[in-house]
């Protein structure tokens, strides 16, 4: 069981790591997700890597997961006459749709129609800040408050206002579409602002992949709860978020974050800047050593690699020393009762109460293994919102079903065939449990099923057994 990784690792992929021999390296190392990011590169680009993670994934035998990561809408400064315009702290400034003369070009129809004093944009990563003076249907008056040089094609962030405008883009309908054909796991949706952003992208994706809300705009959280309630997983995506509000607000938002999709019971995936010094170095500073380890105490199912495997110099090392991280995490109790307070109360239906029972049984009997048995995957996420310590094989007869359960805490996915009885499934668990090397015949293993077979969402069934020779 030392061995045993619970917390889940995702490498995105990029220019560093687009050969079968990195992707492998990087899946080896640790990495249970493959984040392809539609932010940079071509269809054809995410195809040929995706190709290649379904090669590695029946190299290795085991389900791998593709994660296509949409940009969202991308809100810029215009062009500017000048090509730049340096701003003192103080200076009155105009914004325009059109960037008439003496004005700076803003064309974002819906940044006018959600304008209002005391409005804050925030320009080039916040390198810049106007705070809203006065609006108008199309000007906008602003003070300068963090001065420096504006430049044509910078990012705007737009903090104290719901933007009347949909997190899916034509190119992000047009890279969705692709996704879907190729046939990823989980789409991740950039910039959620409300819940009825979760509903656009549920009704284009339908069953074919879960959806993962990422939580990087302060409105998001405002209605944090009816987000989480909608999405099959939430990223709490820093980079923007630490953009949007003040850096020392984040950590807090991060805990806000957690805690609720441990409420709900829902994957939370912690992502940017976790080994940001690995893009150049072999080696973390301690302060992101911790940064990781502290997410992994907090309950996170999976923390998330950006540029560090992308871009960086070092993709494989990366993924080995996080996985280090949280192997050395998992192996303190402290962090085991630290996961036991932070559980939240078992719903009111069946299949939560069987896995809330999951849970006190295998803390009480200590099995060697967990084995859930599943149709939909439905069973294997509400067993891992449990937490329960041991590890956790979720046997499902497609691959389909297999692959977005290696995001989940815990969950290692395996491929099996169909069953009819429980007499099938404790002999099949016994094989698998024993090719594992979880544990031996006579051991005890906990099991957990819905009957009839074959029936999604019917999560009835919790029994003890010995594992078969």
């Amino acid at each position: 069981m030392s061995d045993y990784r619970y917390a889940k690792i995702i490498a995105t992929l990029g220019p560093a790591s687009a050969d079968h021999a990195t992707i492998r390296a990087l899946a080896e190392a640790g990495a249970n997700v493959f984040r392809l990011n539609f932010s940079h590169g071509a269809h054809e680009e995410h195809r040929a890597r995706l190709d290649i993670i379904r090669a590695v994934e029946a190299e290795l035998g085991r389900p791998l997961a593709a994660l296509a990561d949409l940009q969202g809408p991308k809100l810029r400064i215009g062009q500017l006459a000048g090509g730049f315009i340096d701003l003192a702290e103080g200076d009155e400034i105009t914004l325009t749709p059109q960037g008439e003369e003496g004005t700076v070009a803003l064309p974002h129809p819906e940044i006018f129609a959600a304008a209002a004093p005391g409005v804050v944009l925030l320009v080039d990563d916040g390198k810049l800040r106007f705070d809203i003076v006065s609006a108008a249907p199309e000007r906008i008056a602003a003070r300068v408050v963090v001065a420096g040089r504006l430049l044509p094609r910078k990012g705007v962030s737009v903090i104290g206002a719901t933007l009347p405008v949909s997190a899916l883009t034509p190119k992000d309908r047009a890279d969705l579409a692709f996704a879907l054909a190729i046939g990823v796991d989980w789409i991740a949706l950039s910039f959620v602002q409300r819940p009825e952003d979760i509903d656009e992208l549920r009704a284009l994706v339908g069953t074919r992949a879960r959806i993962m809300a990422k939580i990087e705009k302060p409105s998001a959280l405002e209605c944090l709860e009816a987000i989480v309630e909608k999405s099959d997983a939430l990223m709490v995506a820093r980079g923007d978020l630490g953009v949007e509000m003040p850096p020392e607000v984040v950590p807090r938002m991060q805990r806000r974050i957690l805690s609720v999709c441990r409420r709900f019971g829902k994957p939370v995936v912690v992502a940017t800047q976790m080994l940001e010094s690995m893009i150049t170095t072999p080696t973390p500073t301690r302060a992101e050593v911790s940064d990781v380890a502290t997410a992994i105490y907090a309950g996170a199912d999976a923390v998330m690699l950006s540029a560090e495997s992308a871009a960086g110099r070092y993709p494989v090392q990366a993924v080995a020393m996080m996985a280090g991280i949280i192997r050395d995490v998992e192996a303190d109790e402290e962090f085991w009762a630290g996961l036991a307070t932070s559980r939240g109360e078992a719903r009111a239906d069946v299949s939560s109460v069987i896995c809330s029972a999951l849970r006190e049984a295998t803390r009480v009997l200590r099995p060697a293994a967990i084995v859930a048995y599943t149709t939909s995957g439905n069973t294997g996420f509400r067993a891992a919102a449990e937490r329960p310590h041991a590890p956790l094989l979720c046997l499902t007869p497609s691959l389909e079903v297999a692959r977005p359960l290696c995001l989940p805490w815990g969950l290692s996915p395996r491929v099996a065939v169909e069953v009819e009885g429980m007499k099938d499934v404790v002999q099949v668990a016994s094989h698998l449990v024993r090719a594992e090397g979880l544990g031996v015949p006579g051991q005890t293993m906990a099991l957990t099923a819905g009957q009839p077979f074959g029936v999604a969402g019917t999560t009835n069934v919790l029994r003890i057994e010995r594992i078969a020779g």
